[in-house]
């Protein structure tokens, strides 16, 4: 994970508690909690993020 990387909040960051942040990676995206940014980050390779958003678009979280 570089230095450098651009984190951005979730879009529902100012309506909820749980912030995540994102972070586009060269080969996918990482994800930490807004709270606590020095802790742990996942990071995904393309193939796993794009299927997670695509589930999140079709009402697929949380079944």
């Amino acid at each position: 994970m570089s230095e450098q990387s651009v984190w951005r909040k979730s879009s529902y960051s100012g309506q909820h508690n749980n912030c995540v942040e994102v972070a586009d990676l060269p080969g996918g995206a990482a994800v930490r909690d807004s709270k606590h940014p020095g802790a742990a980050v996942l990071a995904f390779p393309s193939s796993e993020w794009s299927a997670f958003l695509l589930g999140l678009r079709k009402g697929e979280a949380g079944r």
